[in-house]
């Protein structure tokens, strides 16, 4: 809440870059004094019928009181937002507090009239739902919990507005007005409202970037080569189906081979809907500009020389990605390598890949274009394009990917029918937590495998704007997993996955058959499956002499085998074998797979690149360097574009049942356990867990007691009492220990204990290292405990250094470590282990996103390396699992319930055969952070 010393402060962080609903950016912000002019002008452009249902009567214009009244604001009972496009308003929104009747007031009044005003030429556009939420969320912001509005019946396009949104409302009728009230506190439907529309918003932004109606390449040369030439001659060589043109200052011709050319985009009498920028970084500002004034809905950005050059280079980019905005437009790039989509209907090749792929169902993104031509290149070599079904349906390399990001690509891929497999190659990930949450609806639809690179350089690349996170890459990995992506660590792997997935249907579980022709590849499959996980059936030696129909039996059985859920077959080439033979095994595999299509099939294959080629069929995801047009002179060629949509969708849907083949079976194995662990997720995630309600928890007595804790300052950690009572009231009760500076104050804490007791140090050096001998247990007398206490202050040092407690024994168990930490990108993290520093050198500790499910919690459990441990290894008793996956639980709900709890520590929890006991626990408060994830729609700030 603002003083009054600086209630007139301007609040630069109410401004914001949206996404509308036709994919066009607009900015949203506050309304100054300065803007008198834009605001009478903005009037002027509006339609007598839509003034009249702002002021229910007519209002032709506006008197210079208004102007006043509407322009001046002190940003806390009296705020007003404009939405601009060009500098210029489009709608504007603003509240004032009121009183029970409806008078103006200030606070701690906490309702407010609210009212819009769209020019009429962008009504449709979203406009409005967008300005409800950033103004709803100001309100909030000033203490304000309630809007009431007026309006009349007629108005029903404002109405929906208000009703649609999601917010809890009431709704009157009184002297021919609808009055409406609602609560601007977010529910569940105002936020999947939300969510819903930002999905739709930048799904058609990134559409109109790869469906464009026209396209203009600025920067295209006379001569051959340089790379805004480069661009156009691909364009062509693909066979744009819309208008194109060629624009650079020196041209003097009217066409460049065929292309219409023009000097300026300004010249050219048509709209233009993408622009290919490939002009050098001083020039790009005045390029952008003709865009925005001549209506260009979106740029892909080659030029180089932006952030990935230096701090000079950053600010260019912050700058670039400001002035297209302002216009509306967004940005593929900047140093991006451009962007594919082999549709028929679109044929689109704007990058500087030389040839165009086949049509298919994967989708490619990398930030990288170094390592986008690699995935094209490796799709081509491992025929990816089989009969149109694992080509490629559209790639992105986003470059510095200041503006369109991954997250904008997956909103697109959500809902494309084009699209059945995604794969994306990200060196950073901008927007973790809305990754996660994007990641999780997608994995839900379709398979997304992700590679990341730069996972140990400690930094972004160079033009990469990232949020700090303290987490480290095998935590983030494991998030990410827990959201249904399939992560791997290469680009091969990404490949292996991807066209596995796409070809093939999920497997049912873990078990596979191996069969084959060579004894020795069948037990190299066999072992790379157990090492995967995998339950491998026995391998079924065919041996060398086995024929195609030896095959096809063999994989008919397996696939007819109810204890089987997915066949590996291992081929070798048999002396003198010929191109002929390849074919007829590949298709005896593939009539035999055929008939069983619920189950997946993959084969492993030693040198034999004709077998590759003919389970690949006829066509790959790269064009035929030299494919022969029919009716042509022998030798001549042609382009994909020359081919009619019917052909391309009758090779599409002539197999959609071919089986992919890999060089080595560990990389077939890993593939194929990759698709196990994903088919297992999207079983569980069919299923819905829940967050358990603990009757106990008495969530409104721990926030007066945060309130309370945190009156005292910021960043506090608790100690041990507070500690003891937030902990408890959510049901964790910790185990009790008292201080003994000497002696004899350990006597009277044991006394009051009980005994048996033990005594352990809580120096920092020592805290949690009973490796280092700073734990005496099972004292059962005084004699005892004095003798120990000598022992260690002798061993350690004074009382002081050592900060000695004594604490009442626990039942034996297995420690285990519990934490929950904020992470500034990540969200909030739920993290569990054994105790102990073996655990802490391997790492093995499992991680997972709060808030926590009942399957989260039984998983986390069951994911770490040493979990057999837990379950009675070696004749060992197993220890309540089920408590401690309670604990988990309460621990997740105190920390999502509380964002103000920054970080948890229980360690050690003893889990015993029956219950367990926290013996030590730590906690940090401090303010709540910004949750952008719960707040309206915005842009990344550049």
């Amino acid at each position: 809440m603002q003083t009054s010393s600086d209630r007139h402060e301007y609040p630069a962080h109410w401004e914001a870059d949206v996404v509308l609903r036709d994919g066009g950016t607009a900015r949203i912000r506050p309304i100054t004094v300065d803007d008198a002019e834009r605001l009478v002008s903005f009037y002027e452009q509006v339609s007598d019928e839509s003034k009249y249902y702002r002021f229910f009567a007519p209002y032709p214009r506006l008197s210079a009181k208004d102007v006043h009244r509407f322009t001046h604001h002190d940003f806390v009972d009296r705020v007003g937002l404009a939405v601009t496009v060009g500098g210029e308003f489009i709608a504007t929104v603003r509240f004032d507090r009121i009183d029970a009747d409806g008078r103006p007031a200030s606070s701690p009044a906490d309702e407010a009239e609210v009212a819009f005003l769209v020019q009429d030429a962008h009504q449709g556009r979203g406009v409005a739902s967008a300005l409800l939420e950033h103004i709803a969320a100001v309100a909030r912001e000033r203490d304000i919990r309630r809007f009431a509005a007026e309006v009349l019946p007629a108005n029903n396009k404002m109405i929906k507005v208000f009703t649609d949104a999601g917010y809890t409302q009431k709704r009157s009728f009184e002297d021919g007005v609808v009055h409406l009230e609602f609560d601007l506190e977010p529910t569940d439907r105002s936020l999947a409202v939300q969510r819903a529309r930002e999905q739709r918003a930048e799904a058609r932004s990134v559409q109109r970037l790869l469906a464009p109606g026209s396209v203009a390449v600025i920067g295209a040369g006379r001569t051959p080569g340089g790379v805004g030439r480069s661009v156009l001659d691909n364009l062509c060589e693909a066979g744009f189906t819309g208008r194109l043109y060629a624009v650079n200052t020196a041209l003097q011709e009217k066409e460049l081979d065929g292309v219409p050319a023009h000097r300026s985009i300004r010249d050219i009498a048509e709209p233009v809907d993408l622009a290919v920028v490939a002009v050098p970084a001083e020039y790009v500002p005045e390029v952008v500009t003709e865009c925005g004034e001549h209506g260009v809905q979106g740029l892909v950005v080659v030029s180089a020389g932006y952030a990935e050059s230096g701090p000079e280079g950053r600010e260019r980019q912050r700058e670039l990605v400001r002035q297209a905005r302002t216009y509306g437009m967004r940005i593929i790039g900047p140093n991006a390598f451009g962007v594919i989509n082999t549709s028929p209907e679109v044929r689109l090749n704007a990058s500087l890949a030389p040839q165009m792929p086949r049509p298919g169902r994967i989708g490619l993104f990398a930030q990288s274009g170094a390592i986008g031509i690699a995935l094209l290149s490796r799709l081509h070599r491992r025929g990816g394009g089989v009969t149109g079904v694992t080509g490629v349906s559209t790639f992105i390399s986003s470059g510095n990917r200041a503006d369109v990001s991954g997250n904008d690509v997956l909103q697109y891929w959500y809902d494309d029918p084009d699209t059945d497999v995604a794969l994306m190659y990200l060196e950073s990930i901008g927007n973790p937590r809305k990754f996660t949450r994007l990641a999780r609806r997608t994995a839900a639809a379709k398979p997304l495998v992700v590679v990341q690179g730069a996972r140990h350089g400690g930094a972004a690349p160079q033009g990469h704007a990232v949020r700090a996170t303290r987490l480290p890459h095998a935590t983030v990995s494991a998030l990410l997993r827990q959201a249904g992506v399939i992560r791997v660590d290469t680009i091969t792997e990404l490949v292996d996955a991807g066209l596995l997935l796409a070809r093939q249907p999920l497997p049912r579980g873990p078990r596979v058959a191996i069969l084959g022709n060579s004894e020795s590849l069948g037990l190299l499959t066999y072992d790379a499956c157990l090492a995967e996980g995998l339950r491998p059936l026995p391998p079924r030696d065919l041996t060398t002499a086995a024929s195609a129909d030896d095959f096809h039996r063999a994989l008919a059985e397996a696939l007819a085998d109810d204890g089987c859920d997915a066949v590996v077959v291992t081929a070798i080439p048999a002396v003198g074998e010929t191109s002929a033979a390849d074919e007829a095994l590949a298709e005896a595999l593939r009539s035999s797979a055929a008939a069983a299509p619920a189950k997946p099939v993959l084969v492993v294959h030693v040198e034999l690149g004709g077998l590759a080629e003919a389970l690949s069929a006829a066509a790959s995801t790269a064009p035929q360097a030299a494919e022969t047009a029919p009716g042509a002179a022998p030798g001549a060629r042609f382009h994909p574009a020359d081919r009619s949509p019917a052909a391309v969708s009758a090779d599409a849907a002539s197999d959609s049942r071919l089986i992919p083949a890999y060089p080595a079976a560990e990389r077939a194995v890993r593939a194929l356990a990759e698709a196990v662990k994903y088919a297992q997720w999207r079983l569980d995630a069919g299923e819905p867990g829940k967050v358990p309600e603990y009757e106990d928890i008495d969530e409104k007595g721990a926030a007066r007691l945060i309130d309370d804790l945190l009156a005292r300052g910021e960043g506090l950690t608790l100690g041990g009492e507070e500690t003891g009572a937030l902990l408890g009231r959510y049901g964790i009760d910790v185990h009790r220990s008292l201080p003994a500076p000497t002696p004899d104050d350990a006597v009277a804490a044991a006394h009051s204990i009980g005994y048996p007791v033990a005594l352990k140090t809580t120096a920092p050096h020592l805290r949690h290292r009973a490796d280092l001998g700073g734990v005496r247990l099972d004292l059962a007398d005084e004699e005892q405990l004095r003798r120990a206490y000598t022992e260690l202050t002798e061993l350690f040092g004074t009382p002081t250094v050592l900060r000695p407690v004594v604490q009442g024994m626990a039942p034996r168990g297995v420690d285990t470590v519990v934490r929950a930490v904020i992470d500034p990108a990540a969200g909030a993290v739920l993290s569990f282990g054994l105790a102990g520093a073996a655990s802490e050198l391997l790492g093995d500790t499992a991680h997972r996103l709060i808030p926590v499910i009942d399957r989260d919690a039984a998983s986390l459990v069951r994911s770490i390396r040493t979990a057999p441990l837990l379950f009675g290894w070696r004749g060992s008793a197993p220890v309540d699992t089920a408590a401690l996956e309670e604990l988990m639980l309460r621990v997740s709900r105190l920390v999502d319930d509380h964002p103000e709890v920054v970080a948890v520590s229980l360690e050690p929890v003893v889990v015993a055969p029956t219950g367990l006991s926290v013996l030590g626990a730590t906690v940090r408060l401090a303010r709540a952070p910004l949750r952008d994830d719960l707040g309206p729609r915005t842009l990344p700030v550049v």
